[in-house]
């Protein structure tokens, strides 16, 4: 029994698990601080767009191909 204790003991395969759930749980952290630090700035410039899109009136251009300028 003390045999089994002693090798759990120095056993390290569980020590490499921990490292990559922690360095995940990190990337994923920062991640989320990232999308979190841009939110309002995004959604003010989606909403700039938005209202700029809605206010924009389309031009005719006339019929593509023909030059106006020519006369015929």
């Amino acid at each position: 029994m003390m045999k089994f204790i002693n090798q759990f003991v120095k056993d390290e395969d569980g020590a490499v698990t921990v490292d990559w759930v922690v360095l995940t749980a990190a990337v994923v952290g920062l991640g989320v601080a990232g999308v979190a630090a841009v939110k309002g700035g995004v959604d003010s410039l989606a909403g700039s767009i938005g209202s700029q899109m809605s206010d924009a009136s389309v031009v005719t251009l006339g019929t593509l191909g023909q030059d106006v300028g020519s006369g015929g």
